[in-house]
């Protein structure tokens, strides 16, 4: 057989295959790449699953570990007299309030006893005006003081959020809030400032704010700032939920006395009854009424009355009053 015969089959297959191979080979290194690609990522993905999961791992244990550590310091600490006068804004010293507390309970004993002329209810009035009374101001200035406090402080961080969208550093956010916001809010925000004047670091100055506001909001205000300061993070987006949480928990305590309304004005009908019916028989007979206050059986009858209604008051306030 003459070559040149052969060479031109061989020249066709050769052609032949050089175009397969052209159109072929990118199809097939593509796959080939591709596969490749996805191996690398179905090795990769478990160990940055892994990795994620360790990061959340540890920022739960990080607010966990602060839950804990503030129970523990909240249960631990006693309340002390000084805290007491703080967080009612008050700046009384202790000797001040016991002089006056004395005071107080001296006059009303003396006052109830020109009126009525029974030592046992001079002795009475003395103890609750002198024991009683000033005690009652200071718990009921705290409760006031702190409802304040939690009526403002969502706006407060809503300031310190936008703050930190706009590129404002916390510490100017806090130092704003000090000088513009409404009290209590104002005071105790100025005492952050002036804490962290004194050296101490935003987390460790806000900190602070727990013992002078015992509430879980303060508790969760301190313990964004704290997990930030440690592990990093987005400060805004998370005091931006902060915030909405607080909100809710205002919406719901809004809602509770609604719903308690009922319950707290027959418990003030029947607390008021008593003295009610009491007066009016004063008026139709004051001689029937005033034994009570004039002989020694009327006043003992007095005082376990009075004993006994201290109870239902106290049992049906615990009733209708709910905690979040």
């Amino acid at each position: 057989m003459d070559l040149s015969q052969l060479a031109l089959p061989l020249l066709a297959v050769i052609s032949v295959g050089g175009v397969l191979y052209a159109v072929l080979d990118p199809i097939l290194a593509g796959n080939s790449a591709a596969a490749k690609r996805k191996a690398a990522l179905e090795t990769r993905s478990p160990s940055v699953v892994v990795a994620r999961g360790n990061d959340a791992a540890k920022r739960r244990k990080q607010v966990t570990d602060s839950l804990k550590e503030l129970d523990a310091r909240a249960r631990s600490k006693k309340i002390s007299f000084e805290s007491k006068m703080a967080q009612a804004g008050l700046s009384w010293s202790k000797q001040r309030f016991i002089i006056g507390s004395i005071v107080l309970g001296i006059g009303a004993g003396v006052a109830g006893y020109i009126l009525n002329g029974s030592p046992l209810i001079a002795v009475g009035l003395a103890i609750i005006a002198g024991f009683g009374l000033p005690r009652w101001f200071v718990n009921n200035r705290r409760k006031s003081r702190i409802k304040k406090f939690l009526e403002e402080f969502p706006s407060a961080i809503d300031i310190i959020v936008r703050g930190i969208k706009a590129g404002i550093p916390l510490g100017d956010c806090l130092r704003n809030i000090a000088g513009e916001a409404a009290e209590p809010v104002r005071a105790e925000f100025r005492h952050i400032m002036e804490a962290q004047q004194m050296g101490l670091s935003i987390p460790e100055a806000v900190e602070r704010i727990v013992d002078r506001v015992p509430t879980p909001e303060a508790s969760f205000f301190s313990i964004v700032i704290s997990i930030q300061a440690k592990a990093g993070g987005n400060l805004a987006e998370a005091l931006n939920n902060l915030s909405n949480v607080l909100r809710d928990r205002k919406k719901m305590r809004g809602k509770i006395k609604a719903m308690s309304s009922e319950a707290k004005a027959s418990a003030g009908i029947i607390g008021a009854l008593p003295f009610v019916v009491a007066f009016f028989v004063y008026l139709t007979s004051p001689a029937y009424i005033m034994l009570l206050f004039t002989t020694t059986t009327g006043n003992t009858v007095l005082g376990v009355c009075a004993f006994w209604m201290g109870c239902g008051i106290f049992i049906m306030k615990k009733m209708i009053n709910f905690d979040m």
